[in-house]
């Protein structure tokens, strides 16, 4: 796994956040594509029009194109950056042990995390706005392309930010820790519009998702866990907070 990631296990510690991932300009396009993808968002999920079924199926299949589209530039950043997809994602053994571990790791890090955000919520008195209500999915149809969209999220997000922009500024930071925050803070940006107080709590969750990917040194436990998140739970409250 080392030597897929470009380090050697003698490596110290500074020396492993080095190695940028792509160009300059190229990072600044893969913002762009994400400032583009929060202003949709903003529109399409946080508009009181997405109430409407057809608007709320074409805010998913949106975001999933758009996700897909900027993972997409991110592979063709990494041919000028000469490394591989690899070193974005880690070891991801198709071994049953290893998946089933990772799945462990992935249910593991949610009760963790969760605990923290419940009560870094309960402070903030944050609680599912219209805007997140807006999002949640109505019907069988709906709930299917949801979980195509919360598919969609946890390995699209993982790569573009624990992936991709951690491992980026990292290396131009010389600084895993800032390399994290960085990351998180722009994870928790790109949920504009669920406002502020979600801004804050998925910045912290973002920054937690980077910890995992830094320590576990792959995105598979993390995808899983974002998939668990954000499909199960947005099931979970399609089903009683909308009542």
């Amino acid at each position: 796994m080392s030597k897929a990631l470009g380090i050697t296990p003698e490596a110290p510690e500074e020396q492993r956040v080095l190695k940028t991932i792509a160009p300059a300009w190229h990072t600044a396009g893969v913002v762009l594509l994400l400032a583009v993808l929060v202003i949709l968002s903003v529109r399409l999920r946080g508009a009181s029009l997405l109430g409407h079924p057809p608007r709320r199926l074409l805010g998913y299949t949106i975001a999933m194109g758009v996700e897909w589209l900027i993972v997409g530039f991110i592979w063709l950043g990494t041919r000028f950056g000469g490394v591989s997809l690899r070193t974005l994602t880690g070891g991801m053994s198709t071994r049953a042990r290893a998946m089933l571990r990772d799945l462990g790791l992935a249910v593991a890090f949610l009760v963790a995390a969760n605990t923290i955000l419940a009560i870094l919520a309960r402070a903030a008195h944050a609680a599912p706005n219209q805007a997140v209500r807006n999002l949640l999915p109505r019907g069988g149809a709906e709930s299917a392309v949801f979980l195509l969209l919360a598919l969609t999220a946890g390995v699209c997000e993982e790569v573009i930010f624990r992936g991709y922009l951690q491992q980026q500024f990292a290396a131009w930071t010389r600084s895993a820790a800032a390399g994290i925050i960085a990351q998180g803070l722009g994870f928790g940006v790109s949920h504009w519009y669920q406002g502020p107080k979600f801004i804050f709590l998925i910045s912290v969750y973002g920054c937690l998702f980077g910890c995992l990917a830094r320590w576990r040194r792959s995105l598979r436990p993390g995808m899983m866990a974002h998939f668990l998140q954000d499909g199960v739970e947005g099931l979970l409250l399609a089903r009683y907070a909308l009542k």
